[in-house]
């Protein structure tokens, strides 16, 4: 069953948990599946599931429901009850040919749902993701953007019914950045979490700063998008989601190494009119790798400028830690919602070398790629909206032409045509 949102605009969020039932095959089939295609979707690791059933291919539908009864089996991306039509779906697309590796620009940001944009790029040609990510029920930003994930539901991404929903959505594509990420390579996940409270969804920032200082006198049925908080199966009213730390686990289910939980103290949080709890002042950056060991360079916490990531001498030592002492962005350039210019640039440089490439999938208006242009990376970026997309690129443009550097040839040569 497919859970469609309104196309023509952004619909409230109501997050009522799905009340569906086990899904099994309509009949048996013959067609198997491999280890590594299977232990991602169940959340267990490929020895693991070598060992429960002894082989290491040809595994069955049937099968496939033994390691979903296990009590280690988790929900990755997937919910557990939809999995085995979720292999049934991967049946009747074989042979269809997938998208194709082909030229992408460097040092620009490509207008584009990076659900589909990831898989034209080449295995293991990015050595680092930086990003933040939209988050859940959180801001509106320009018009929505379809997105179909795996597990049937069709919204944009960050507009999910449930947080489970957003979850699943985050988890797929790192699901998907994985082949694309190399060996040594990172993935820094910037993403904040979300309150389960009723609340209007706004624009940006400035506009949510505005109502708290009692500048906005729209009744709750006046605004355009709002998020209620009862129907879930479990959240209560006014609990925090634990949102990153679930997707966190997650992500070690379907293969990556979490490296660290970052804790990013922000400087100027914003205020929250909440008597019954403490104010936030802190999101989490998710560091993922493929291996225990991959490229890290401690020294450039102290041999990068501030302003580029490098240490806050008013608040860290002399040693990188796990908790990171950063500003926030002023909301600037018409986005609602963007990271400072020392987030990224941090994470680049504590992972990667001159030259290496670094990518961000939803990269608004560039400040990643900004970051990486002067530490010498080369950047892709996506995103969905061509208003951020003109805005990063211009700011891409001008920093190029004041670094006043020849570089290589902007576009990436490959025998692959370009598909989509």
């Amino acid at each position: 069953m497919k859970i469609r949102a309104q196309l023509e605009g952004w619909p409230d969020i109501h997050p009522r948990s799905s009340e569906l039932g086990w899904e099994r095959p309509e009949r048996d089939s013959n067609y198997t599946f491999s280890v590594d295609e299977v232990a991602p979707v169940v959340g267990l690791q490929p020895g693991f599931v070598r060992r429960v059933l002894g082989k290491a291919k040809g595994i069955s539908l049937r099968e496939i429901e033994k390691l979903l009864l296990l009590d280690d089996a988790a929900e990755t991306f997937i919910p557990r009850s939809r999995i085995v039509a979720y292999f049934e779906r991967i049946v009747s697309r074989r042979g269809i040919e997938q998208l194709r590796p082909h030229s992408i620009p460097y040092n620009q940001v490509i207008c584009g749902d990076a659900h589909k944009l990831i898989p034209s790029l080449d295995h293991e040609s990015v050595d680092c993701v930086v990003t933040s990510t939209p988050y859940w029920a959180v801001r509106i930003y320009g018009m929505p953007k379809q997105v179909e994930w795996a597990d049937g539901e069709v919204c944009p991404f960050g507009h999910e019914q449930t947080p489970e929903g957003f979850i699943r959505h985050s988890v797929e594509i790192l699901h998907l950045l994985k082949p694309k990420l190399s060996t040594q390579g990172s993935i820094w996940w910037n993403v904040g979490d979300t309150f389960n409270t009723r609340t209007q969804i706004r624009g940006n920032a400035a506009e949510t700063l505005r109502a708290m200082k009692g500048f906005d006198r729209r009744r709750w049925t006046e605004h355009n998008c709002r998020r209620y908080s009862a129907g879930h199966a479990y959240l209560e009213d006014g609990e925090q989601s634990l949102i990153p730390q679930r997707i966190a686990e997650r992500a070690s289910r379907i293969g990556y190494l979490i490296r660290s939980m970052i804790s990013w103290s922000k400087d100027g949080s914003m205020p929250e009119p909440t008597k019954s709890r403490v104010t936030r002042s802190v999101e989490h950056i998710i560091h993922l790798t493929k291996v225990r060991t991959p490229y890290f360079d401690k020294e450039a916490f102290r041999s990068t400028p501030a302003m580029l990531g490098g240490r806050n001498a008013l608040f860290e030592h002399d040693k990188v830690t796990d908790v990171w002492h950063l500003p926030t962005a002023t909301g600037g350039d018409g986005h609602g919602a963007q990271f400072p210019l020392a987030l990224p640039g941090r994470c680049i440089a504590l992972s990667t070398k001159e030259g290496d490439l670094v990518l961000d999938p939803f990269a608004g208006s560039g400040t990643s790629g900004l970051a990486a242009m002067k530490l010498k990376r080369r950047f892709v970026g996506f995103d969905v909206s061509q208003d951020y997309v003109d805005l990063a690129n211009k700011k891409l443009s001008q920093a190029d032409q004041v670094k006043g550097a020849s570089r290589p040839s902007r576009r990436r040569t490959s025998e692959n045509s370009v598909g989509e």
